[in-house]
């Protein structure tokens, strides 16, 4: 088989890549290890900024989105219980929208069925080729038989766990990494939200997020070791823990229920640099992972693909490469500055190991300060909405 791009992994960052293409009438393939039921199955993030939103809908495939999805105009600090509104559109014009990366996977392949686009589950043992060449090609094994592709370029859009980046070498990949003491342990329940828009809860105890997925399935998050085992957590547990820690003005609003779904996700900020190597591109988790506090993961795999796609497109069209050979550090000025704000608002709303008397006075006096200036609000909601493509 021969394509001009093979994109590894068929994740958000390979799915909406795959769509850009064929949308500038670039022949692309995507080769996934997994099945789609396993891929659209995995439980991920559900905040999507305005420009993930925008793109879709440019896509044609937001429909569902705009009939489903939750469009919040702000969000919620609480702190020690006392919760105050931070008015997103307002302060930017943006807002952000509810809506589940499963169901952003639904939408992408029924999409891509729709219109033939190509996509190879389950394939196994898949291996890069030739990187440094002009004539790099991809190889995995499908019941049992070997196939390969011939392309011109590879986007390697595998994940954290795949096998892009750690083809490109030792001596010129470099990896920046942070793991967090703790983890999250979140909960999934077919209950209302406890309220319209999110809350960020910064408690004594530690951090809480009263999230949703919809206008009847809540999403809840506490932070907890990351010894923890599921078994420590039964229901009645987490709801009194979670109530706990929003504090008893947005605890009312917590309908309790049982959990159909129960997981502990550990935290780390992760960047690999350069995200280009010869025919090699990274795009999403391949390259760089966030902290889920800032709900960048997912944001963050869409605006690589479409700085990525947008090179592509110069390519064919102009024969010209100044697009591919800046994506690297294009893409990274964005990628970094989606890590700051990761890492700050984990540091802002997280309890760690060394935080004293000392260093909760200063995460109130931070939050404090957040909560009285409209430049401190600006720069939070700028960041949380999106910053534009660099």
């Amino acid at each position: 088989m021969r394509t001009q791009i093979a994109i590894i992994g068929a994740g958000p960052a390979g799915m909406v890549l795959a769509h850009l293409l064929h949308r500038a009438g670039i022949d692309a393939v995507v080769v996934e290890r997994r099945s789609r039921d396993y891929v659209e199955g995995r439980v991920r993030a559900g905040v999507l900024e305005q420009g993930t939103v925008d793109l879709l809908d440019r896509l044609g495939l937001a429909d569902r989105l705009r009939r489903e999805g939750l469009a919040h105009a702000g969000t919620n600090l609480a702190v020690d219980g006392e919760v105050f509104r931070i008015d997103m559109q307002a302060l930017t014009g943006s807002c952000i929208t509810v809506y589940g990366q499963q169901e952003v996977m639904r939408d992408l392949f029924d999409g891509a069925e729709a219109r033939g686009l190509s996509v190879v589950f389950e394939a196994g043992d898949v291996e890069l080729h030739d990187i440094d060449t002009d004539r790099p090609f991809v190889t995995w094994r499908r019941d049992g038989v070997e196939q390969r592709l011939d392309c011109d370029f590879i986007a390697g859009c595998d994940g954290f766990h795949g096998v892009s980046r750690g083809c490109i070498p030792d001596g010129v990949r470099r990896e920046f990494e942070r793991v967090y003491p703790f983890g999250w342990l979140g909960v999934l329940a077919d209950v209302p939200p406890a309220a319209h828009e999110l809350i960020y809860a910064n408690h004594e105890r530690g951090f809480a997020l009263a999230s949703m997925r919809s206008a009847q399935r809540s999403r809840y998050y506490v932070q907890c070791p990351l010894d923890d085992r599921i078994e420590e957590w039964p229901d009645a547990r987490f709801w009194d823990e979670i109530c706990l820690r929003l504090g008893p003005q947005a605890a009312a609003g917590v309908v309790r229920g049982p959990a159909f779904e129960k997981s502990i996700a550990p935290l780390r900020s992760f960047v690999s640099e350069p995200m280009r190597h010869g025919r090699l591109f990274l795009a999403g988790d391949a390259a760089h992972i966030v902290p889920p506090t800032g709900a960048k993961g997912l944001n963050l795999a869409v605006s690589d693909v479409a700085m990525l796609a947008e090179a592509f497109g110069e390519f064919y069209a102009e024969r010209s490469a100044a697009g591919i050979d800046a994506y690297s550090a294009r893409a990274l000025a964005r990628v970094w500055k989606a890590e700051r704000f990761s890492w700050w608002f984990t540091g802002l709303t997280h309890r760690f190991p060394e935080t004293g008397p000392l260093e909760r006075r200063l995460q109130r006096a931070e939050l404090d300060y957040i909560r009285f200036s409209r430049a401190a609000q600006t720069a939070l909601a700028e960041n949380y909405v999106g910053l534009p493509l660099a």
